[in-house]
């Protein structure tokens, strides 16, 4: 039987439900106990708990500095029975300048840095209160707010802070919880406070008017914040995105290099790691054109010195590093805090109204207890005046009883006075019986009645409290206020294009095989005659050349197809202008290319519409025909232009009204001719139909689009080229193997391109070592279309043609012979 009674009692439980109940338990505890805000004092468990504590331990802000592990010790042995850590790591951001907009503690001796140095240990620091902080607990005495026991029950700590200033929006907060997360940007006080004042006098003031008193965050560390769009939605609705910007000057130095000077950064960016993530992408040459990089900031303020090459283009680059790096971040607002203990998305508006409500509780109760204590000194006072008026009877009453109780009952019942009126007058020292003492007596207590009537007439009157609000707001944004420090670029001036403040001017765009892309002004050629030598066009590395060269304006889109079957898109002015013997920047620096690919195909729109089609060949002979304006939204990382297959590439793009003959043409000399229309039109994704049959090992090396009128063009490897009326190519059906157009021999080498000209170009033609020549179209012998052609340039014996192109005639150009401009490059 015993054995029975010592056995243990084992319930049954649903494991599904404890589950359930006591993650939702421990839910709720963090969310109110440990990482929300609460929206009246802006403040979570931890931070109210340190400044409590430092107040009880008298560390406010005129007194000594204390060790700051003392701080630690009275946390969590008193309030916060969490790790030392915890409690220390929360204080000492209370101290960073770079952190709080207005810090709560003013602490001594290391307390971290921007650079993401730790601060020391708590045994080495000290801290005490701010003078701000001092705003927070102002009152806390006045029975101004509720206490609660804290963990054991030893100790009261209270449930919020009085807060003078709305400290939420002013410092910010960050917290993540179970299945929500706070993220509150810091404020300006003063347009934080007016913000206070605004609503206070028209409860029903909109958003739109809330912002223009507080037109956005105000950052620690400064910088600039992109737009206001996002800063209005965030207001509105509780949630919204902003993008962050460092501030940067650019100069230029004696020698005439231009730097860039980084002077603030965006909110909680690592100085450190953005330094060594910019040296990062130098070194991998993601970002090209960076020659020295050096952190100069000190006590006076932040200087990150960025030193560019002499031909880099300053504001290409900064875009970049805006791109690749931190000097550029996003900010997402989400102003979650605690009302009345559940925790709730706020609006502005919001923020500011359950702010406002908190402070009448708060006058209210500061007026309350004021009252009770203006009452009981006024009761007091009475019993003196009494006492004052029979005062040789008290003085009997007292001199003829034995003890003091039998004086004080005594007086209770000749005069009608309370017991704490008689006590009084018992405790009364023999100087208040003088003339001027019975002066202040009278006095104090007329003073008195006045306050009381004061009091009671706050009390009954809510416009009353809002005004002792307003000033007490006003008084504390003249001690505390200073200058908005994050800047606000207006979204409507970002968003104005460029375009409208460049010239628009004719162009040569260059991109070469290893990815260097430019631009300069078409004038930069000189016209030359068949058979010249060139001029130096482009300064390349002994293993590139130029691969493409396209002839546009500064305002047309220029769409670019990658061998992968992708589009990327730039305006013509936003690709970097470079000197004539410059090699220009990494695309990667422009386009979102990936490792693998690269750009076979340029075209410049002017003018997306459904009229106009992008005809696609491949290397194994597929095209494709797509309207032009599925093309019109390209996002920055590229969009599919065509389906390929495993072992295909795209080698060609042309843009056409719909009505052209294509040609084809193949490294073996082969070359079709259909009507477009052949191929029917097909989605964007589509793969394409065969567009020439290819023997084996021979490839398509051009595609074009053919006028009646024109003449077919073609450039050999090693130089040599003719023109060959359109009519001597018939008409074919898709599909077909072709028929032959250049007699291919080792002595003019495989076909390099085959072009369609109507004789109103010049032709460049690029070697591999980068050497440019312009000739006039019209200077290239028409023959027949099994001839091998004439020579275009003369060749060294390892040099071999890598492209050409087909640019506008300038007519204005003074054509110069070969020897004239070897004489002057000389």
């Amino acid at each position: 039987m015993s054995e029975q009674n010592n056995t243990p009692k084992v319930t049954g439980i649903n494991i599904s439900q404890e589950m359930r109940t006591s993650f939702l338990d421990y839910a709720m505890s963090v969310i109110v106990s440990r990482a929300l805000p609460d929206v009246r004092d802006g403040l979570k468990p931890v931070h109210r708990r340190i400044l409590y504590a430092m107040n009880d331990l008298g560390m406010t802000s005129d007194k000594p500095y204390k060790k700051s592990a003392r701080i630690v010790g009275e946390v969590i042995g008193k309030y916060h029975p969490h790790g030392d850590v915890a409690v220390y790591d929360s204080m000492v951001r209370m101290a960073q300048d770079f952190n709080y907009r207005y810090m709560l503690v003013d602490g001594h001796g290391n307390f971290g840095s921007v650079d993401g140095d730790s601060a020391a240990a708590m045994r080495y620091t000290e801290a005490r209160m701010s003078k701000i902080a001092m705003e927070i607990l102002r009152d806390i005495t006045k029975d101004t707010i509720d206490y609660q026991d804290n963990y054991d029950g030893a100790e009261k700590e209270p449930i919020v802070m009085p807060s003078r200033f709305p400290n939420l929006l002013v410092n910010g907060a960050s917290g993540i919880a179970v299945g929500m997360a706070t993220n509150i940007p810091p404020h300006q006080l003063g347009e934080v406070i007016d913000g206070v004042l605004a609503v206070s006098h028209d409860p029903e003031i909109g958003t739109q008017e809330l912002m223009e008193i507080i037109p956005g965050p105000d950052f620690p560390t400064a910088g600039q914040i992109i737009g206001r769009s996002g800063i209005r939605k965030a207001y509105e609705t509780g949630r919204g995105s902003i993008t962050l910007r460092a501030k940067t000057e650019i100069e230029t130095t004696a020698s005439g290099k231009q730097i860039i000077i980084v002077k603030e950064l965006p909110y909680q960016v690592n100085k450190a790691k953005l330094i060594e993530k910019i040296a990062d992408l130098v070194r991998d040459k993601k970002i090209d054109g960076i020659t020295d990089l050096r952190d100069e900031s000190d006590r006076n303020g932040m200087r990150i010195v960025i030193e560019l090459r002499r031909d880099a283009n300053v504001h290409v680059l900064l875009n970049n590093l805006y791109k690749q790096t931190a000097l550029q971040t996003s900010f997402g607002i989400n102003l979650l805090a605690l009302v009345n203990g559940q925790p709730k998305v706020l609006s502005l508006k919001q923020c500011l109204f359950y702010y406002l409500e908190h402070q009448k509780v708060v006058i209210k109760r500061r007026t309350a207890f004021e009252l009770r204590k203006a009452e009981a000194r006024a009761h007091i006072l009475e019993g003196l005046r009494i006492a004052l008026d029979h005062l040789d009877e008290v003085i009997a009453l007292i001199r003829g009883s034995q003890t003091g109780d039998i004086a004080k009952n005594g007086l209770i019942e000749q005069f009608s006075l309370t017991e704490k009126q008689a006590q009084a007058i018992l405790d009364m020292r023999l100087q208040r019986l003088t003339g001027l003492e019975r002066e202040k007596i009278e006095d104090e207590y007329k003073g008195l009645i006045a306050l009381i009537a004061e009091l009671k007439e706050i009390l009954a009157n809510e416009e009353k409290v809002l005004e002792i609000i307003r000033e007490e707001l006003i008084e504390i944004k003249e001690r505390f206020n200073d200058e908005r420090r994050t800047e606000i670029i207006t979204a409507g001036i970002e968003a104005i294009e460029d375009e409208d403040l460049i010239t628009q001017e004719n162009i040569v765009l260059t991109l070469t095989h290893n990815g260097y892309i430019k631009r300069l002004p078409s004038s930069t050629y000189r016209s030359q005659k068949r058979g010249g030598k060139g001029i130096q066009g482009m300064g390349t590395n002994e293993d590139d050349f130029v691969e493409h060269l396209i002839s546009t304006s500064t305002h047309d889109t220029i769409l670019f197809f990658s061998n992968k079957g992708k589009v990327y898109r730039a305006k013509g002015y936003e690709i970097p202008e470079f000197g004539r013997t410059a090699k220009g920047i990494p695309i990667i620096n422009l386009l979102e290319v990936e490792k693998g690919e690269w750009i076979n195909a340029i075209i410049p729109v002017t003018e997306f519409d459904d009229s106009s089609y992008l005809f696609f060949t491949t290397k194994q002979g597929i095209s494709k025909r797509t309207t032009l304006s599925q093309f019109a939204n390209i996002r920055n990382n590229g969009l599919i232009a065509l389906g390929l297959r495993e072992d295909d590439e795209l080698i060609s793009v042309r843009l056409t009204d719909g009505k052209k003959d294509i040609i084809i043409g193949t490294k073996d000399g082969l070359l079709i001719r259909f009507h477009e229309t052949d191929v029917r039109q097909m989605g964007r994704t589509a793969a394409g139909v065969k567009g020439i049959s290819l023997s084996e090992d021979d490839l398509v090396v051009g595609m074009e689009i053919l006028e009646e009128d024109s003449h077919v063009l073609i450039v050999t490897e090693k130089g040599y080229g003719k023109r060959t009326p359109a009519k001597d190519y018939r008409v074919q059906s898709r599909g077909g193997k072709g028929l032959k157009t250049c007699k291919i021999t080792e002595n003019n080498g495989s076909l390099i391109t085959v072009k369609a000209t109507n004789g109103e170009e010049d032709l460049m033609i690029i070697t591999a070592s980068g050497v440019i020549i312009r000739m006039d179209i019209n200077d290239i012998s028409q023959t027949g279309r099994v001839t091998q052609g004439v020579r275009l340039i003369r060749l060294g014996e390892q040099e071999h043609v890598a492209t050409v192109a087909l640019v506008e005639k300038n007519e204005e150009l003074e054509e110069e012979t070969a020897e004239e401009i070897e004489a002057k490059e000389e």
